[in-house]
């Protein structure tokens, strides 16, 4: 089983800068991809960035620009900072990993942090 656990977030201006952690734990042979995703109320879920072992990173064309997704392979976390923060930003924030575990490639979420941005 693996534990992601989320960290950071909060209530900021716009313009404003936040950092999101996620830490993972348990027991697993490797991580493929850890990412980050987000839900604002009457929405799906969508991309924010995600990042490969290998350190690959992949963003929403939105978010390229004010969001840099980075990971520490030693500590299994990643990372969002989040720059120029807008209202629309505001959203919960979800931390993704896919690992091996066993012979299977698994997902798992962390539990979600609240992002909110007044203008």
């Amino acid at each position: 089983q693996v534990q992601l656990v989320q960290s950071g977030g909060g209530l900021v201006q716009a313009g404003e800068s936040l950092r999101l952690s996620c830490a993972a734990s348990g027991s697993f042979q490797s991580t493929h991809y850890m990412g980050w995703y987000r839900q604002q109320p009457g929405n799906q879920r969508e991309l924010v960035a995600t990042i490969t072992s290998s350190g690959s990173t992949n963003y929403a064309d939105s978010r390229k620009g004010r969001f840099t997704i980075s990971r520490d392979n030693a500590k299994n976390t990643v990372y969002l900072q989040m720059n120029s923060l807008k209202p629309e930003d505001t959203a919960v924030y979800y931390c993704k990993g896919v690992f091996l575990v066993a012979t299977t490639f698994r997902e798992y979420w962390g539990q979600g942090t609240q992002v909110t941005v007044s203008s």
